[in-house]
């Protein structure tokens, strides 16, 4: 992040690429621990980009691969500690019980009624929440008095929404044929919505580093915040155009800066996501036989 200055950042909302999910990102990452290095050097960019005392949320989930589960989430809270921020709080995300995206392991359960074969449905993800270092509170008495009445949370919806619990119910987006995100694990507007309301004043800055399809930098703008996107895979940038377009005519600017060094993944992704699903697809008739 060449082009983020130190102390530029005020929040910070992400949601990174679960390693090397079967139906998300098969074969992205070498191995566990090049993931690992790259959270690692997020954390050490972060510890100067992001203000002191403010705020940084990653909204992920560990992630079983050919029966193996790897700990994203303890190894996350792990690196940011180890690189210096308090770890402030965790939130779960749950997802509505009708619907599991990806299948039901229990169903195991049903064909092997016996003990050793469970494995429970996962409806829910983790909205992990670091601070870089103590917030010094008299930062308001230099604000706007016009702009922090203006960035008021919503009381109401705080209370009727259950904004103060520590699980939040929130519905996923739906791989539902023809959505801009399809194709993308993409996280509900919701999400944002209430961190950015949550951890910043208008006129500040968000940052998410692992943009995919701009739903973070899309928020942010409707709140009246500035952001700050990046995103490796080329192809997603006509997603995030279309997706942040219509708020440009209210008068918001968007500057894109495509680097040399810039990736396409999503038709390679999605196509390693075929096949994994082609091979279920032939396991489950096989167990029909």
């Amino acid at each position: 992040m060449e082009e983020v200055g130190e102390g530029q950042v005020h929040l910070m909302v992400t949601s990174p690429p679960y390693y090397n999910a079967p139906f998300d990102y098969p074969g992205l990452f070498e191995n566990y621990d090049e993931y690992l290095d790259l959270i690692r050097t997020l954390a050490k960019r972060l510890k100067t980009v992001l203000c002191k005392g403010r705020i940084a949320c990653f909204v992920t989930q560990d992630v079983r691969i050919e029966g193996k589960l790897y700990p994203i989430c303890s190894d996350i809270i792990r690196i940011m500690i180890e690189e210096g921020f308090i770890y402030r709080d965790k939130i779960i995300w749950r997802k509505p019980e009708g619907y599991i995206r990806i299948s039901r392991r229990s169903g195991v359960v049903v064909q092997h009624p016996y003990p050793m074969y469970f494995y429970p449905d996962n409806i829910y993800e983790e909205i992990l929440i670091f601070q870089n270092g103590k917030f010094d509170y008299t930062y308001f008495k230099n604000v706007d008095k016009k702009v922090l009445e203006s960035s008021k949370i919503d009381v109401k919806r705080f209370n009727e929404e259950k904004w103060n619990l520590s699980v939040w119910d929130i519905t996923n987006v739906l791989p539902l044929e023809g959505r801009l995100e399809k194709g993308i694990a993409a996280f509900p507007e919701e999400i944002p919505r209430r961190l950015i309301s949550l951890f910043s004043i208008r006129g500040e800055t968000v940052l998410d580093p692992f943009l995919g399809s701009g739903t973070t930098t899309k928020v942010a703008m409707e709140l009246g915040r500035n952001s700050i996107g990046y995103e490796v895979d080329l192809e997603l940038k006509p997603v995030i155009l279309k997706k942040v377009g219509q708020l440009t005519l209210a008068g918001d600017e968007v500057k894109v800066v495509v680097r040399g060094d810039a990736k396409r993944l999503r038709t390679f992704l999605q196509e390693r996501v075929s096949m994994q699903r082609s091979v279920t697809k032939r396991g489950k008739e096989i167990n029909r036989l």
